[in-house]
């Protein structure tokens, strides 16, 4: 599958805010956003205002960027929440977060999505005891994700784990309990801007 392999730092940048898509790197002194505030290229700290189009825009990109989607399969999953009945922006948002690479990253057996994929790409999480190597896997309520063999990953640390998530220590698995609402999202995330854009 197609996707963006060019400097991760220069989209943080670009977006004018950190999206974490380097892990632990982004938490650190070593972050491009502590170096360099503005967007990337020979104009990047002289950009003037942004018009509605262009706040439109920039929300969808950076939306795209923190799940590590291209424009045709995130521009799939917008249709498909504007053709479900219900909030638009909830729709889209849930689908985003059932996505099994989202999941594994939000349940701390990865620093990044980048690697949650990388992960499941090599077999190394199950879905109910069967193994999925599928990223955008879509979790249903009630699933269990649980790592085949604990020696390849290690638990992020200082994470706290969403409340739609429900982690079992004895065992070792992570229950996808609920589907999560907008006011679960910790990002810095307004839906309802993305909707506006493809509804022109």
């Amino acid at each position: 599958m197609a996707r963006y392999n060019g400097p991760k730092c220069r989209l943080c940048r670009r977006e004018g805010e950190k999206l974490y898509l380097k892990g632990t790197r982004c938490e650190s002194e070593k972050c491009a956003m502590n170096k360099k505030a503005y967007a990337p290229g020979q104009h990047g700290n002289t950009r003037g205002r942004l018009s509605e189009y262009g706040k439109q825009l920039r929300e969808k990109q950076k939306v795209k960027r923190i799940y590590g989607l291209l424009e045709k399969q995130f521009n799939t999953y917008v249709q498909e929440a504007l053709r479900v009945k219900g909030v638009s922006g909830e729709v889209l948002m849930q689908q985003l977060e059932t996505r099994l690479d989202t999941a594994v990253y939000r349940s701390g057996f990865a620093v990044s999505r980048a690697q949650a994929r990388q992960f499941i790409r090599s077999n190394i999480f199950t879905v109910n005891g069967k193994p999925v190597n599928i990223p955008s896997y879509r979790v249903k309520v009630g699933d269990i994700i649980k790592p085949v063999s604990f020696d390849k990953i290690q638990l992020r640390e200082g994470f706290v784990m969403p409340d739609w998530l429900t982690a079992n220590v004895t065992e070792r698995y992570v229950k996808f309990t609920r589907m999560p609402t907008l006011e679960d999202l910790s990002e810095n995330i307004n839906v309802q801007l993305i909707i506006e854009f493809y509804s022109r």
